[in-house]
C-alpha cells in the first residue's frame, strides 16, 4: 500500500507493528475527541439483560460472594455442560468444564497447559492478535494459514494440512471470526477434523461469537464430530452473547485431564472467577434466551445499514456471516490502513481499527464494528464519505 505522508503521532507509529498495542493506542488517541464515534472495539453496546443484573445483585445481597472452587461453581459447570450437550452436540459433563476469568484467560491457560517451547500452533490469518500473545507466552510458534476475501475468509482444509510439520501440536479454529466475520463451514470443519485425527493433533475451537450468524448460516461445533471429543478444547464465554464483557466470565470444555491441568495453573495465577460473576452467568445460561434473539435482530439491522453505506461509498467487504464486524477492503484509497485509520479519526472523528491490528498482511483492510446505535452508524458513514472520496484512487 502507498502512504499519504500522514503525520501519525509517535505513540501510534511506535506500536504500529504490534496489533494489540496498535488497537489500544488508537483507542487512547480517540479520547482526545469527545465527539468521536467508536467503531473499533468488539464490546456490545447494549445493556446486560435485567435478570442477569438481578442475579448479581441477589448474590451480593445474600452474601453469596465467597471464593468458589478454582474449577468454578458446580451448579454453573453443570449448566454450561447441559448447554453444550443441547446446543453444540458435545459429550460434556460438569467435570469437562472450567469457568475462567473471561475467554482470554481461558486461552492463556490452554496454551500454558499444552505447549512446550517450539511447539507449533496453526492459526488462521487474519486473526485477533491475543492468540499470538498467548502462544508466545508459552514458548510456542505461530504458523499462519492464509484465508482470503473471495472465499469469505473460510479456512481451507488443504491449507491447514500443508502447514503441518513434525512440531505441530494444535490447530486453532475461530468461528465466527474476529476480525473478518467469516465462519468455518461445517463441510470444512469435518475435513479439518479428519486431518486432526490423522495427524494426532489437538483442536482449540473458539466459539465466542456462536450466537450471531446471519443470512441463514448456522454454527457448528467441531468437537461434536466422531473422534474429536478427546482432542478438542471448546472455548467460549458470556461476554458477547449476553453483553457481559465487564463481568469477566468465560469457560473451556475439554477432556478431564486437560481441565485438571488448566485448574492447576489457574490456582496459582488468578484463582477462581469472581463469585458474583458466576451467579450472573448462571442466570444467563439458565434464564430466558429472548434477549439474545433481540440482540441478534439489532445487530443484523445495523450490519445491513453499514453494508449499504459502504457499498454506496464504493467499498467492498468480505461476506459478514457472523460476529459484529465488517472486514472492509480499503485498498481503493491507495493509503495504508494504519494511516487511513488515523485520518478517519483525526478528520472524521470515527474510530476504526486498521487491518494491521490483526496481522501484518492486512494493510488494505479496516475492521468496522456495528456496536453503536443506528443513528451513530449513519453519522459515522457521513463523516467517512468525504475523507474516503478525497483519498480514493482510480483502480486499473
Amino acid at each position: 500500500m502507498a502512504t499519504a505522508n500522514v503525520n501519525i503521532p509517535p505513540e501510534v507509529r511506535a506500536v504500529a507493528a504490534d496489533g494489540t498495542q496498535l488497537r489500544y493506542a488508537l483507542m487512547e488517541l480517540s479520547n482526545q475527541y469527545p465527539d468521536a464515534i467508536a467503531l473499533g472495539r468488539g464490546d456490545p453496546d447494549v445493556a446486560t439483560p435485567a435478570h442477569i443484573i438481578e442475579a448479581a445483585k441477589a448474590a451480593i445481597r445474600d452474601n453469596k460472594i465467597s471464593p468458589t472452587s478454582v474449577y468454578g461453581m458446580p451448579i454453573l459447570r453443570e449448566a454450561v455442560a447441559a448447554k453444550l450437550r443441547a446446543e453444540n452436540g458435545l459429550d460434556a459433563n460438569a467435570e469437562n468444564v472450567i469457568i475462567t476469568t473471561g475467554g482470554q484467560e481461558g486461552l492463556y491457560l490452554i496454551m500454558q497447559a499444552l505447549l512446550d517451547p517450539g511447539d507449533e500452533v496453526i492459526v488462521p490469518d487474519p486473526r485477533y492478535t491475543s492468540y499470538d500473545e498467548a502462544i508466545a507466552s508459552a514458548g510456542g510458534k505461530i504458523v499462519l494459514v492464509p484465508t482470503d476475501h473471495d472465499d469469505a475468509f473460510n479456512l481451507r482444509p488443504e491449507a491447514v494440512e500443508a502447514a503441518i510439520t513434525p512440531r505441530t501440536k494444535i490447530i486453532l479454529i475461530i468461528t465466527p471470526s474476529n476480525p473478518t466475520g467469516g465462519i468455518v463451514t461445517e463441510e470444512r470443519l469435518r475435513a479439518i477434523a479428519e486431518i486432526a485425527i490423522r495427524h494426532n493433533l489437538i483442536v482449540i475451537s473458539d466459539e465466542i461469537y456462536e450466537k450471531f450468524l446471519y443470512d441463514g448460516w448456522k454454527h457448528f461445533s467441531i468437537g461434536s464430530l466422531p473422534g474429536m471429543a478427546e482432542r478438542t478444547i471448546t472455548l467460549n464465554g458470556f461476554s458477547k452473547t449476553y453483553a457481559m464483557t465487564g463481568f469477566r466470565v468465560g469457560y473451556a470444555a475439554a477432556p478431564v485431564n486437560v481441565i485438571e491441568a488448566l485448574a492447576r495453573i489457574k490456582s496459582v495465577t488468578t484463582g477462581a472467577a469472581a463469585a458474583v460473576s458466576q451467579w450472573a452467568a448462571l442466570a444467563a445460561v439458565t434464564g430466558t434466551q429472548e434477549p439474545i434473539r433481540e440482540f441478534h435482530k439489532l445487530y443484523d439491522d445495523r450490519r445491513r445499514l453499514m453494508m449499504t453505506g459502504l457499498r454506496e461509498m464504493g467499498l467492498s467487504f468480505s461476506d459478514p456471516r457472523g460476529a459484529f464486524f465488517l472486514w472492509t477492503n480499503s485498498s481503493s484509497t491507495g493509503i495504508h490502513a494504519t494511516e487511513l485509520s488515523y485520518l478517519l479519526l483525526k478528520e472524521g472523528r470515527v474510530l476504526l481499527f486498521p487491518g494491521t491490528g490483526f496481522g501484518d498482511n492486512w494493510g488494505g483492510y479496516l475492521r468496522i464494528s456495528v456496536l453503536q446505535k443506528s443513528e451513530l452508524l449513519s453519522e459515522a458513514l457521513e463523516r467517512m464519505k468525504p475523507i474516503l472520496e478525497r483519498y480514493r484512487i482510480t483502480q486499473e
